[in-house]
């Protein structure tokens, strides 16, 4: 079994204007990549509205989360970040308190 995640990045994401289906098919195709991260447990892609998205991931610890950070999901995001995004990602590194994993 493995252990439960404790670690968590919460990462909001504003379109330019005219650039929402293009940041929505972006966040879809960072699947395939965040399968491939070991230290990554989930990876959630969101959209919060028209024009805001966001990603949620969590991580079993620290070095987990600091690979992603430092990963191939990450360095893309920010090289497609001037064309994409109206201002940069708002990132945050949360603690999760409680989960219900299946």
């Amino acid at each position: 079994m493995k252990p439960d995640p404790k670690l968590a990045l919460l990462v909001r994401l504003e379109a330019k204007p005219g650039k929402e289906l293009e940041l929505e098919q972006f966040l879809k195709t960072g699947l395939s990549i965040a399968l491939e991260e070991p230290g990554t447990t989930t990876w959630f892609a969101l959209k919060l509205g028209p024009s805001t998205f966001g990603i949620f991931d969590t991580f079993v610890d620290e070095t987990g989360r600091e690979a992603h950070l430092s990963g191939r999901l990450a360095a893309a995001l920010m090289q497609k970040a001037p064309e994409l995004l109206a201002q940069p990602p708002t990132i945050e590194k949360v603690a999760l308190l409680a989960a219900k994993l299946s």
